[in-house]
């Protein structure tokens, strides 16, 4: 597994190269004066030319790329238009709290997953009268992705945060509370301080969230496993230890769920890299300050240190969660591709 980890990261540097590639690309082609978007609004026409000639942009469009590629990679990302503060502490600060909604919305969509998966499978097991319930339960898998993210976000914010005001909405921490020095991860952060107060806050601003995302990805891991529990019932070997005597539960527990478990993981890993891109409007929707929402709120703003930054974070995070992604999956079982 470690061989096919590394080679799928390997082959991740020339995917992340062709990634800022494109983002370069269609930042150039926006119909803006990208040095006037680098620069904080009134900027004059003397601090525009000096803006044109420090990006390089009077160069030919290789040597821009190959000059700001150095200054992204190297960390020169200058100061926000907009807020006038450095890139590097506005991305260091919403990056580790994108990729803490995604994990504990890895979480959610797993247990939602296992859970809908094995009810799947029990509903078409029993047959019989109980047929149109497996039917009803194939429906509501379907309607669930039908929903996006955005609807469960805006459906659980409308009935859980104003209806019924019982979860926190609007930034990670409430009012009052100190925030903790450390990884960035609030609750890694509040577990090594041992505050309780402090990770309980962290945990309830990220509920809304990440419940709305493993609503939204959680129905195709219910369906794989389902499928996958199904035909691993109906291989030999089960069969064999039905007639040795094992029981139904341990049928399931012992022999069926851990070869039906390894493409669900499969399909589980697939949507940790679906989740990332969805947390960009759910976290606007929730007020969550990640970095989907910084990418949102510098594209309205046309802040462009902010937003080739955020990009080039986004991707990055992206192309390497897919890397890991495919070179567990290969390497826990060769067969599936994830």
């Amino acid at each position: 597994m470690i061989a096919s980890l590394g080679w799928r990261l390997l082959l991740a540097v020339p995917v992340l190269l062709l990634a800022t590639l494109v983002l370069f690309v269609v930042l150039r082609v926006l119909p803006a004066d990208v040095a006037a978007m680098a620069l904080a609004p009134g900027a004059t026409e003397t601090e525009i030319a000096a803006m044109r000639a420090a990006l390089g942009l009077d160069w030919l469009l290789p040597v821009q790329y190959v000059i700001w590629l150095g200054q992204m990679l190297s960390g020169e990302w200058g100061l926000s238009a907009q807020l006038g503060v450095p890139v590097a502490r506005l991305v260091g600060t919403a990056l580790p709290a994108t990729l803490e909604l995604a994990a504990l919305a890895l979480v959610v969509c797993g247990v939602l997953g296992f859970c809908g998966g094995l009810l799947l499978f029990a509903l078409r097991r029993l047959g019989g009268q109980r047929e149109g319930r497996a039917a009803l339960a194939e429906t509501g898998t379907a309607l669930m992705m039908a929903v996006p993210a955005l609807l469960w976000a805006l459906l659980l914010v409308l009935v859980f945060a104003l209806a019924w005001p019982v979860v926190p909405v609007g930034g990670r921490l409430a009012p009052g509370l100190a925030w903790p020095t450390g990884t960035g991860f609030l609750l890694v952060d509040a577990l090594a301080a041992g505050d309780a107060a402090l990770f309980g806050s962290a945990l309830g601003h990220l509920v809304l969230p990440a419940v709305a995302l493993g609503l939204a990805f959680a129905p195709p891991v219910m369906r794989v496993l389902g499928a996958a529990l199904a035909e691993a019932h109906r291989a030999p070997f089960v069969d064999q230890a039905r007639l040795r005597g094992l029981s139904g539960a341990q049928l399931l527990w012992g022999q069926a769920l851990p070869l039906a478990a390894v493409p669900a993981l499969a399909a589980l890993g697939r949507q940790f890299v679906l989740l990332l891109g969805g947390a960009a409007v759910v976290e606007a929707v929730c007020g969550y300050p990640g970095l989907g929402r910084l990418l949102v709120e510098a594209v309205r703003a046309a802040d462009l240190p902010v937003l080739q930054a955020a990009g080039l974070a986004f991707a990055a995070v992206t192309v390497l969660a897919q890397a890991v992604v495919e070179g567990v999956c290969r390497g826990l079982a060769p067969q599936v591709r994830a």
